[in-house]
């Protein structure tokens, strides 16, 4: 490789059929050795995207490759927040493979974007309590620039899905930044607290009750309420019934109350 590049007609540019250039093969494959000489010469694009919209630091980031980031992330004209075809940046694609090393060189960089969306509105924080992995969720959160509680396209932020997914580590997390609104409706409107009462997750409700900002009375966009949800589920139902706040007779849109 190191012959080749010493000629000066060779394009180390010149990208395969699939439009991928040498650094992008080299930088997704691990090949730390050929990418340092890749990049000793100075007409390499170190940000060069290939027919996905992916970079060699996005192909490095995706496969977890800690070694190579850190001599692309060297280079003075390489963008971290470059998006690919889908607007993942190499932060969203990190998250969500549960790469720790890569997601910590990238968030120590005081350019780098932790809130950049793709074209699903998922940001990496969601990305990460999708991949359910808790540590990267408290990396991303350890950003004060960070926001907790930006949703998807259908309104569903972090918290919502944490509710979903009965994952009480992860909601534990989320719950601690005092900037999260647990009670944020997503489109359909459903909160955190429906979602959880919906799939029965009974330690979720509960957490979630413990605070004074949720609402047990949110009502959907079917006039369902959590309580309403919980009919059936003895276990669940029990634990809005401990809020004196809670409303047994608010009727949906086919005039049901909890108290039926």
């Amino acid at each position: 490789m190191r012959v080749l590049l010493e000629r000066n007609d060779v394009d180390p540019n010149i990208a395969d059929e699939d439009g991928r250039t040498p650094l992008s093969r080299a930088a997704e494959s691990g090949h730390e050795g050929i990418v340092r000489v890749l990049l000793e010469r100075n007409d390499v694009d170190p940000d060069v995207t290939d027919e996905d919209g992916r970079t060699p630091l996005s192909r490095a980031a995706e496969s977890g490759h800690e070694g190579i980031l850190r001599v692309l992330l060297e280079r003075n004209d390489v963008n971290p927040n470059t998006t690919d075809q889908d607007d993942r940046t190499p932060l969203s694609l990190a998250a969500e493979n549960r790469h720790e090393g890569i997601l910590r060189m990238l968030l120590e960089r005081s350019d780098v974007d932790p809130d950049l969306a793709d074209r699903f509105s998922q940001t990496p924080l969601s990305w990460a309590v999708t991949s359910e992995d808790e540590e990267v969720v408290r990396m991303l959160l350890e950003r004060s620039d960070a926001d907790p509680d930006l949703a998807d396209k259908f309104g569903k932020t972090p918290l919502a899905r944490a509710a979903e997914y009965g994952n009480v580590g992860i909601l534990r997390i989320l719950l601690e930044r005092n900037d999260v609104d647990p009670d944020l409706a997503d489109r359909f409107g459903q909160t955190p607290l429906t979602r959880a009462v919906s799939c029965g997750h009974e330690e979720v409700v509960r957490m979630l009750l413990e605070r004074n900002d949720v609402n047990p009375n949110t009502v959907d966009e079917d006039g369902r309420t959590p309580l309403s949800l919980a009919v059936g589920n003895e276990e669940i139902m029990r634990i809005p019934l401990e809020r004196i706040d809670a409303n047994l007779n608010t009727s949906d849109h086919d005039s049901q109350t909890a108290a039926l």
